[in-house]
């Protein structure tokens, strides 16, 4: 992926980060006039992570912990997000997405692994966003600034979300603050997976590891680098060019969908207001 790279240093303080994500957490459900939180639980670092910081900003018994495992999901994802329910003691529930997914692929027996790994991710986006109105609790993200940026998620789908503690935080600053707030090993280090079907990775998928992705956005994204420069600091020109081509592309996926302007106030272009307006 590289010829020569610069090692760049990601760590972050996390004393810091932790208070800042706890407090971005609770203000931002409190001012919307909740106090509970709604997570999607994996099993993976992710939603682990926002899980802990859910549950240390709100208190455990305000947030609900769901588990919707599909008939090829792996056993360990199971058992690990029952670790963090354990660990933490906060609500839970298991709904399997098996009978709603089923439901559709009989209809659509000819749909590949993409077209059902996307179905997959919006049932478990409907689930939980009905447990929020059980619950009544928001549902907090789980997605990181790597993913994000990459595109690597699925639109109203895993990336639907009231607020996300981690989407500013690539995936090595992620493992770095699971790791300080206590997240068990055998979590942080397996390799990550949306386990959408058997075998699934989300490096196998891209191409290229998480690691080697946040050196390169980072001089992208945070250090305004064009992609000639990063060929320049040793990264190799392929790989620069794979990365910059799945960020541009996705961009539609980090915003709000755009609205033809017809009258003088348009919503999201001159009806502007801070998101607690109102309240």
């Amino acid at each position: 992926m590289s010829t020569n790279p610069p090692r760049i240093d990601l760590t972050i303080n996390t004393d810091l980060a932790r208070a800042i994500l706890t407090g971005f957490i609770r203000s931002e459900i409190t001012r919307a006039g909740f106090s509970r939180a709604v997570i999607g639980l994996s099993g993976g670092v992710d939603s682990t992570l926002s899980c802990y910081l859910a549950a240390e900003a709100l208190g455990p018994r305000n947030v609900l912990a769901v588990r919707m495992p599909y008939k090829t999901s792996s056993p360990d994802s199971l058992e690990h997000a029952q670790m963090v329910i354990n660990a933490l003691g906060v609500q839970s529930l298991t709904i399997p997405i098996t009978g709603m997914a089923d439901a559709l692929f009989e209809q659509t027996p000819d749909a590949n692994e993409m077209r059902r790994g996307n179905v997959m991710a919006r049932a478990r986006m409907i689930v939980l966003y009905d447990q929020s109105e059980v619950f009544r609790g928001l549902v907090v993200g789980t997605g990181n600034k790597t993913e994000i940026l990459l595109g690597y998620t699925t639109l109203y789908g895993d990336s639907a979300c009231a607020l996300n503690p981690l989407g500013d935080l690539y995936k090595t600053q992620v493992r770095q603050l699971a790791r300080a707030m206590g997240i068990p090993e055998a979590i942080v280090a397996k390799p990550p997976s949306a386990d959408l079907w058997s075998g699934q990775t989300d490096e196998g998928e891209l191409g290229f590891t998480y690691a080697e992705a946040d050196q390169l956005l980072y001089l992208l994204v945070d250090e305004r680098y064009s992609p000639e420069e990063c060929v320049q600091a040793g990264f190799a020109a392929p790989f620069v060019k794979a990365v910059v081509e799945r960020v541009r592309r996705n961009h539609f996926k980090r915003l709000m969908p755009p609205i033809a302007k017809l009258s003088n106030r348009t919503v999201g272009y001159d009806f502007l207001y801070l998101r607690d307006w109102g309240t």
